[in-house]
């Protein structure tokens, strides 16, 4: 049976939206782009490039009424614009009451407590006095319900001497966790209701951001946690009915158990590797499972790595890739930059994924590339 191709609207123009571009162009898909920012990673790769705030109701809902299917590279949008035009008929994936749960970490925490998903022990509060109250509660962080991103809106209040730090906004405390490592799985689904999940990665955070500063895959975890973790992330994605790729952050604890952290409902960052080191990247694999196509395979090739490419503390102005040549002459290191013009401390610039026989070598060139390469102005 022929399959035409659907017009697809995407909100957010940033570097997911740009790796979906690329995959996009295999399967000779037509995406346009609405984004804030005038220079937008995408701004001049898409077909068509709209300038406009992703959460304004008109904005999205213009953008959106011109296309067979909307998508998402960022979930912090106009979910009421999304409604709408699902009730005109236009195909909205991930599913805008999704979106909705999962732009509110209450919401979503609430979700994994009711449908049995192991997750950490929370409380909700409603503004950051409220910590206090909750002192026997702590160690714990304090996460906004809203808004927060890339490790913005959470802090980690240890005593009630830190409830100052905490968020004056609707929240929530979750129960610090003594955890070994923490992992994330990339699982899809489409309409028709397949599902497939990606291998478990193991991620490392850089201390200060809060942003993943390095993964390797696969994750040094044994084949029955890995195979644990899988069925928690494919049965969360059935539970929920998500269409597209959920990307499912878990803590490994200190005694074996696996306890959900939190999801994001598009392409991760914790599956860039995937791109070079897997049958499927998660970015095709999100293009198929919106437009309805067979879910492709996710077996990985080899051990790999990835690097977020974070510009360089003390500098902000016209981006230059220093040792950009250094890193290149290794084999099985592979650059993807984000075309941001502009680098400022801990802006993401790029990523590095790194191919490799084993996991000793992923963790040497990761090193390798770490004292190579710097993003300066």
């Amino acid at each position: 049976m022929s399959k035409s191709l659907p017009k697809i609207g995407l909100l957010g123009g940033g570097q997911l939206g740009r790796m979906l571009l690329q995959a996009a162009i295999d399967l000779d898909l037509q995406i346009a782009c609405l984004d804030p920012d005038p220079e937008a990673s995408c701004h001049t790769l898409t077909t068509q490039f709209t300038q406009g705030s992703f959460q304004d109701y008109d904005t999205v809902y213009n953008f959106g009424k011109q296309f067979d299917l909307i998508s998402i590279e960022i979930e912090h949008v106009n979910i009421e614009a999304l409604e709408q035009l699902e009730a005109e008929g236009i195909k909205v994936y991930p599913q805008p009451h999704l979106l909705r749960m999962i732009q509110d970490k209450r919401i979503q925490k609430t979700f994994f407590q009711t449908h049995g998903f192991p997750t950490a022990d929370f409380r909700l509060i409603e503004s950051a006095t409220e910590i206090i109250a909750n002192e026997d509660f702590l160690p714990a962080f304090n996460k906004l319900g809203k808004g927060g991103y890339d490790g913005k809106g959470v802090q980690f209040i240890g005593t009630a001497a830190d409830a100052s730090k905490g968020f004056d906004a609707p929240g929530l405390l979750e129960k610090a966790i003594d955890f070994d490592k923490e992992l994330a799985v990339i699982v899809a689904r489409n309409p028709q209701g397949e599902i497939k999940a990606f291998p478990a990665v193991e991620m490392v955070f850089h201390p200060v951001q809060n942003l993943v500063e390095f993964l390797v895959s696969p994750a040094a975890i044994s084949p029955e946690i890995e195979k644990e973790a899988e069925q928690i992330a494919v049965s969360l994605i059935d539970k929920m009915g998500l269409v597209g790729v959920l990307a499912v952050e878990m803590f490994l604890t200190k005694d074996g158990k696996i306890l959900i952290n939190e999801v994001a409902p598009r392409p991760h960052n914790s599956g860039h590797q995937t791109i070079r080191a897997n049958d499927t990247s998660q970015y095709e694999q999100h293009l198929r499972a919106i437009t309805g196509l067979p879910l492709g395979d996710t077996k990985a090739h080899s051990f790999s790595g990835m690097l977020n490419l974070l510009g360089a503390d003390g500098f902000t102005g016209p981006a230059k890739y220093e040792g950009l040549d250094t890193i290149l002459g290794i084999s099985g290191v592979h650059p993807f930059l984000y075309g941001k013009k502009i680098t400022k401390p801990f802006r993401k610039m790029g990523h590095i994924t790194l191919l490799g026989e084993s996991r000793e070598e992923i963790e040497q060139k990761a090193e390798q590339v770490k004292q190579s390469i710097r993003v300066i102005a």
